[in-house]
Order: C-alpha cells, then structure tokens, then sequence
C-alpha cells in the first residue's frame, strides 16, 4: 500500500510531501510549548520555508540527476521522516544554511563520476563547505570527503590536490573582509564553535534520547546493509554510493564533536542515510519487507515527532 504510493516518481508524490512538510513545520512552529519558535517573525520563518524547500529540490535532483536511485520518491519521504525525528531542525536556521551549502557540495562532488570539468567540481565542493562551515564551523570536516573524492576520479592531476587550499584561502579572504567591514564578532563566532564536545548530557526529556536511540538504530541497519551489498550494485555507481557512507560518517563525526550539540546537528547525515534507506528498499524484492520498513519509520517519526512537541 505505501510502497505503491511512493515507488514513482509523480507531481502528486511531490505534492503530498511538500504538503506533510509544511503541515508538520507549521504544527511545530504554532507549538504552545514551543513560543519562542513561534515568535520567530515572518521573515526567519520564510527562510526556514525556503531553506527547507530548497533542500528537499536538491536532495531530489542529486540523486535523480545520478542515478543513485531508481525513479522512486523514497529519498525525499525518507529525508522528510528524519526531519520529524529530530523537530528541533525546524528552527534552527544556521544548522539550514550549512547543511545546504553541504548539499550544493555533495551535488558537485557525486557529479564528478562523469569526469567532466573535475576541476571546476573540486573548487566548487571545496568553496561550499568552506561556506557551510560559516553557518557551523565543524562542516568543515567535510573537506575530507572532497580528497577521498579526488581519490576516486581526478588522483593523476596534482593541481587538483591544491584546489580544495585554492578554495579556503578564496572563502576566507572574503569573510575576514567582510566581518572587518560589517561586524567583527563574526570572527568571534566562528572562533567559538571550533571547540570540541564529546559529552552527550543535552536531553531536556525522555523522548528526545528515543528518537536518538531508534535513528542510531535505524542507521547502524542500514549502513550495514549499504556495505554488505556494495558488490552486488552497479560497478559505475559504486564510488557514489561510498561517497554517501563516507558523508554520513562525517556527519555523525560533527555531531559527537559539536560543542552546542542537539540532535538537530545529525541534520547533516540525513541526505547520504536517506540515499542508503532508498536503496534498501528500491533493491529488495520482498514486498512485504518493504511495507514493513516504511510502516515502521513512518509511525516511528510520527511519534517522536508529536510527542517532542
């Protein structure tokens, strides 16, 4: 029943997503016990609209666009369900603007299978997260997937080992500019965030550490499952398909080193785990292990999502 809903790639399927997203993010933001997130004022309100629109439109086309999945709408249900698991998302606009940056990065460096322009790629993916790593400043870990990137496709050329360094020295000369000229404790800020946390002691109730619990668990599952059946997907893809294991392990990485932590920062695994639910369920052939998988996480989110309201 849910698997014949989302198993195309239709306007209708896209309708009813965008719709479940913006019922869920106004039910969050009209929340009694949430007044400062329904103060936030029209303006942050409207970016965090269009930031998360934007997001879902570039998660849709990366993997579309590379076939890292089948035609399919699973990615874009999968990224809305990990969204309700941690509602906090919702209002955190800097936590927004990095992981899109991540994704404009992600986009180019999946792009690069295609060896088409890999040096205009590389800087590209380098130059966003550096910008990413403005809005949150341990998305600069990233980088590391930009070189294991290199590794993949583009290793002969040495000048595409020093474009990455290009990149930095580009962002950083326009930000230390522009903080000069604008505001100076933006170089406070970042200076602040570059510290490390590894205490996991930020619940504020139960059911926030049981929708932590049930996505690690969901995670370890299928990562593993991506791993284990790595051979049996197409050779083409296969470096893809790395670069999302990879991409979810720094993104987890972020999120024990973030010294304001919260489960909103696993914000950035979401798009590479979702890539690797979508995959799970598009390869199996078993249509009852499918209902069952979605049926779970779609009352799994609902839950936590309404009960960390």
């Amino acid at each position: 029943m849910i698997t014949s809903v989302f198993k195309k790639s239709t306007i209708l399927n896209y309708s009813l997503i965008v719709v479940l997203l913006l019922c869920f993010f106004f039910i969050y933001q009209t929340s009694d016990l949430f007044t400062t997130a329904a103060s936030n004022g029209l303006f942050k309100n409207s970016m965090l609209i269009v930031l998360l629109l934007a997001s879902f439109f570039l998660v849709n086309f990366m993997v579309k666009k590379n076939g890292l999945t089948k035609d399919s709408s699973y990615t874009i249900l999968f990224f809305l369900l990990f969204l309700l698991l941690f509602p906090g998302v919702f209002n955190n606009l800097n936590l927004l603007f990095a992981n899109f940056f991540l994704l404009l990065s992600m986009r180019r460096m999946v792009s690069l299978q295609s060896l088409k322009a890999p040096k205009e790629k590389i800087f590209d993916a380098a130059m966003w997260i550096f910008i990413a790593s403005l809005f949150h400043f341990w998305c600069i870990l990233f980088i590391v997937l930009v070189y294991i990137s290199i590794i993949f496709h583009a290793s002969r050329d040495y000048r595409n080992w020093l474009l990455p360094f290009v990149a930095f020295f580009a962002t950083a000369v326009v930000f230390v500019l522009s903080a000069m000229i604008f505001d100076k404790s933006w170089i406070d800020h970042i200076l602040h965030q570059a510290q490390v946390n590894f205490e996991l002691n930020y619940f504020t109730n139960n059911y926030q550490n049981a929708a932590l619990s049930f996505y690690v668990v969901i995670a370890v599952y299928f990562l593993f499952s991506m791993i284990f059946s790595m051979t049996n997907r197409p050779l083409i893809l296969q470096a893809s398909y790395k670069k999302m294991i990879f991409a979810f392990l720094i993104g987890s990485l972020i999120f024990v080193m973030s010294p304001e932590k919260n489960n909103a920062m696993l914000l950035f695994t979401f798009m590479p785990l979702s890539v690797m639910c979508t995959n799970n369920v598009e390869y199996s052939q078993n249509k009852m292990y499918q209902e069952i998988v979605l049926l779970l996480l779609i009352l799994g989110s609902f839950f936590a999502f309404f009960a960390q309201l």
